[in-house]
Order: structure tokens, then C-alpha cells, then sequence
């Protein structure tokens, strides 16, 4: 994390919360990039991106077993979560090297609606989880056209 500059420039001097914003916007970064495992933790890669009929969610998580990868809803708040165990053992020669690395991993999103029983598919492939939430009907987007009328809006009489 790197520490608050000394001198301020010219725009920080006319909005005095920029600096302090900047500051604050470095220190999440470096906090959300401080996870013990580069792809555990805080820093897990995930994407989502919505379709007109569900959420697609993909989290890479490289080292984790699928029967260490815990997915639940509680209401609409989805919850990704779980713990890495890796073990590798190496013996050659005079020596032998066993390594362990250990970590667990939380990530949590609000939906935009709660999803309905049933509407939650999940897959484990390669170390990549895949999830589609899929919409209720009523949180469907509609698009619709608005009619412009010419001429200036009615006026309200007083």
C-alpha cells in the first residue's frame, strides 16, 4: 500500500475529497489483490454477465476440488465459497521436498431478484465453476418504444 503524497496538485486543491478518494480506491486495490494464493481469495477471478433470460457466473478456481466448493442462496444474495488443499511431493536423489498450500475462498454477489427454486444450475470443469441463475419471468427485461408526440407538452392550468 503506498503511503498519502506530501504535495497535492492543482485539482486536488479545488475538490478536497479526490485525494482522499484516490487513497481510498488504492487501498481497496491493494487489498483485494492481497490474498495469500494470486487466484484464491479476495483476488478469485470471477465474471458475470446477464442475457435477456439468466446471469452467468464463471470462477476460476485452479488446485480446488469440487467437493470443496460450497455454492448456496440466501435470498438473493449467492454465495461462493470453499477452501484449497494442495499437497505435491518430490523425491529424488538424498532428498525429498513435500509442499502444502492451504487457503479458503468467499465471494458474495446480491442479485437484482431472488431466484426461484430450481433456477440455479451449477457445473465443476477444469477448475472453472459455471453458474446460470436463470431470471424469473417478472425480472425479464421488456423493451418497449415510447410514441413522441410533436408540438410542446400540455401545460398544467392554474
Amino acid at each position: 500500500m503506498s503511503l498519502p503524497r506530501l504535495w497535492t496538485s492543482s485539482q486536488d486543491l479545488m475538490d478536497p475529497f479526490r485525494a482522499m478518494r484516490r487513497e481510498m480506491e488504492n487501498a481497496y486495490r491493494a487489498f483485494d489483490q492481497g490474498s495469500s494464493s494470486p487466484n484464491i481469495g479476495a483476488g478469485a477471478p470471477i465474471s458475470v454477465a446477464e442475457t435477456k433470460e439468466a446471469f452467468e457466473v464463471t470462477a476460476e478456481l485452479p488446485g480446488v476440488d469440487e467437493k470443496d466448493i460450497k455454492v448456496s442462496l440466501d435470498e438473493n444474495q449467492l454465495v461462493i465459497s470453499g477452501e484449497k488443499k494442495a499437497e505435491s511431493k518430490k523425491e529424488e536423489k538424498d532428498w525429498h521436498v513435500v509442499e502444502r498450500s492451504y487457503g479458503s475462498f468467499y465471494r458474495s454477489m446480491s442479485l437484482p431478484f431472488e431466484p426461484e427454486d430450481g433456477a440455479i444450475d451449477a457445473h465443476f470443469d477444469k477448475g472453472v465453476l459455471h453458474l446460470t441463475i436463470k431470471k424469473p419471468a417478472k425480472a425479464t427485461k421488456v423493451s418497449k418504444t415510447i410514441n413522441i408526440k410533436t408540438g410542446a407538452p400540455p401545460s398544467a392550468e392554474r
